[in-house]
């Protein structure tokens, strides 16, 4: 009986052991369901801009007898993310022997081997042909609207007119599907660090209104690509860093050590520059030497605090020694930026993506006088001045809180100090404007105001 006994007990604590086990397991399978996929779709995703992607639309506008005529749009719906010379290369796989026999508003950049035809060459015969935009001042015959920009798109916010490119595309030798039905193209890629994009998916088509706004026609079909953008995926370090400094401390803090990287071995970190790696399509960036090794630094300096009002001074300081900022553009985000009374020298314009919180702000340059951030040097930087209405309810001096919680460069995060360097109020300060001495205040004289009352009804 004891050794039943002790072998019953040993298959129940064997089962219990297992059961354990099975419940860990499950638990770790869904946990990791659970986060993964939250992990993995967080790189493309950014609350300031959590709609914003650049949209390929492929409309098929008429059939040929091998082939079909379609208009390609390039659109970029990011609300501060643009593209930047070299522009966008748009990649594409055909399914079949497809070969592109004219193209407007674009070019492919080979041809290929075309070898099989006679006369007439196609434009191009590759299976991944890569199309780059036309530049500016190309002959008209050769242009489609929104074309010849040299591939630059400005975000929807900075430029909507200049969002948007198109070329149109004769594709011959097409391949149809078992249901007679024209086979899309795959394997979309727009060219640009950063960016993954999506399969072709089918849209409603497109409708197109004629001249005399009377009439409205259609494409045949329609296809959608969308492209999303990732800073993890675009670049392993960031590329800007902040400062911060106020009026009432000689602290300044610095943009915390080697923010964007640090150069290799001793000899380097004494070199005045370090040139980064180059993809070859432009220029290698040349960034001078720093503690911070950033291209740009964000500083923020709260100025003045005025009874009603405080003013902020924000400089952009580019030190890449080779490449200006076109259409450059900052992105703030801080609680009083709801009451942002006044900007100089910078156009602004809030992120309205949370209803009426107003607390994100788009700030860029005024075109012909400051929209161009230069290369390093004595005109190597940009700056701007902020007046905002304090809030009573929420202003303060104290733990930092006039300092942003977040700032973007050119749609990229840029690195903050940690909270606990943040320039500290000093010891004797009385805490004028701090909305928690203002509350006090006001208790204090409602106070005064019942003490004089009761005083007079007893006199």
């Amino acid at each position: 009986m004891a050794l039943r006994a002790r072998g019953i007990h040993s298959i129940i604590g064997g089962e219990g052991e297992s059961s354990k086990k099975t419940a860990r397991q499950c638990s770790i399978i869904l946990l990791l369901l659970l986060v993964c996929p939250r992990a993995v779709n967080s790189y493309s995703y950014d609350p300031f801009d959590p709609n914003g992607n650049i949209t390929i639309k492929w409309d098929l506008m008429q059939l040929t007898d091998s082939g079909y005529v379609a208009m390609v749009d390039i659109n970029n719906y990011q609300l501060f993310r643009h593209v930047e010379r070299p522009g966008w290369k748009l990649k594409w796989e055909w399914p079949g022997d497809e070969v592109i026999w004219d193209i407007r508003g674009a070019e492919a950049s080979e041809q290929g081997n075309c070898s099989k035809y006679k006369g007439q060459l196609p434009h191009c015969c590759l299976k991944w042909p890569v199309v780059v935009d036309l530049l500016p001042g190309t002959p008209y015959n050769y242009q489609v609207r929104n074309c010849c920009k040299a591939g630059v798109l400005s975000s929807i916010t900075q430029g909507p007119s200049s969002s948007a490119a198109s070329f149109q595309i004769d594709v011959g030798n097409i391949r149809y599907g078992k249901k007679h039905e024209v086979l899309r193209p795959r394997n979309f890629a727009l060219g640009l660090h950063g960016y993954t994009c999506g399969e072709a998916i089918d849209s409603d088509p497109t409708k197109f209104l004629s001249g005399d706004k009377r009439r409205k026609t259609q494409a045949l079909h329609t296809w959608k690509v969308t492209c999303s953008y990732s800073q993890f995926i675009a670049s392993a370090s960031p590329s800007c860093c902040v400062s911060l400094s106020t009026f009432y401390s000689s602290t300044i803090v610095e943009c915390p050590h080697c923010s964007c990287g640090c150069p290799d071995g001793p000899s380097a970190v004494k070199s005045q520059v370090l040139q980064f790696p180059n993809d070859g399509d432009s220029p290698p960036p040349f960034v001078r030497c720093t503690q911070h090794m950033c291209p740009i630094q964000i500083h923020w300096h709260v100025k003045v605090s005025y009874r009603e009002y405080w003013r902020v001074k924000v400089t952009v300081t580019n030190y890449n020694l080779v490449h200006n900022y076109s259409e450059w553009n900052l992105v703030v985000n801080h609680p009083n930026l709801e009451r942002l009374t006044q900007v100089f020298s910078f156009e602004h314009e809030y992120l309205r993506n949370y209803g009426p919180i107003n607390d994100t702000a788009m700030f860029w340059g005024i075109p012909y006088y400051n929209d161009i951030l230069l290369q390093y040097g004595e005109s190597g930087n940009v700056q701007t001045e902020m007046l905002l209405r304090k809030d009573p309810a929420a202003f303060t001096f104290k733990a930092g809180w006039t300092f942003p919680r977040r700032i973007m460069f050119n749609g990229e995060d840029c690195v903050m100090p940690p909270p606990d360097l943040y320039p500290q109020l000093p010891s004797s300060y009385s805490g004028g404007g701090d909305a928690t001495t203002t509350r006090a205040a006001a208790a204090c004289l409602l106070l005064l105001g019942l003490l004089l009352l009761d005083v007079s009804v007893i006199s």
